[in-house]
């Protein structure tokens, strides 16, 4: 590993620690050449889908994204960078059990969105007043009373709007529908 002080390659590893969900490493580092201590992470390369945005481009997964993102709606609020990193794992884990190449921006908004929700209710409402890029103060209104009156649920009981890899969307009945099966 190169040294950022004096960019020298003779370094040493001093100490090394795994978080504590085990998906990353971090250690300590000694420059032999000028004495510089230092820290690097070691994670596991993942997988990840393009992410297609609102505007048909189309864009590799940056975890950094969902980090920043996440950090802005957290700001000022008792949440830990910990479980933000913690967050993030959950919604890049999600994120691959789709199975998916591509993934549309919105979709991991609306993961990122759910977890939030479960989380602090003033960062879901701050991410949520982004993601859903509210026109107006009434539809702003209306998220909040819907916060009110939905209680927090686990994610997992919660059906997506979309399908997992390997499920179909499920129609709902309209009243045409069952007009229709009323006349047959």
């Amino acid at each position: 590993m190169r040294c950022p002080n004096c960019f020298a390659f003779e370094t040493k590893v001093i100490d090394s620690r795994t978080n504590q969900t085990g998906s990353s490493t971090r250690r300590r580092r000694y420059c032999d050449h000028c004495g510089y201590r230092f820290t690097t992470y070691e994670r596991i390369e993942e997988i990840v889908p393009l992410v297609i945005k609102k505007d048909s481009r189309r864009e590799a997964f940056n975890r950094d994204k969902v980090i920043g993102g996440i950090s802005k709606a957290c700001e000022k609020r008792p949440i830990e960078t910990e479980r933000i990193e913690k967050i993030t794992d959950e919604v890049i884990k999600e994120i691959q059990e789709f199975g998916e190449k591509e993934i549309e921006s919105q979709k991991i908004g609306y993961i990122i969105m759910n977890k939030l929700r479960l989380l602090d209710e003033v960062a879901y409402v701050r991410f949520a007043s982004v993601y859903r890029q509210f026109r107006d103060i009434e539809g702003f209104i209306q998220e909040l009373q819907g916060q009110a009156e939905h209680p927090v649920v686990d994610p997992i009981s919660v059906p997506l709007p979309f399908p997992r890899k390997g499920q179909a969307f499920q129609k709902k009945k309209t009243k045409k529908t069952a007009k229709a099966r009323n006349k047959s």
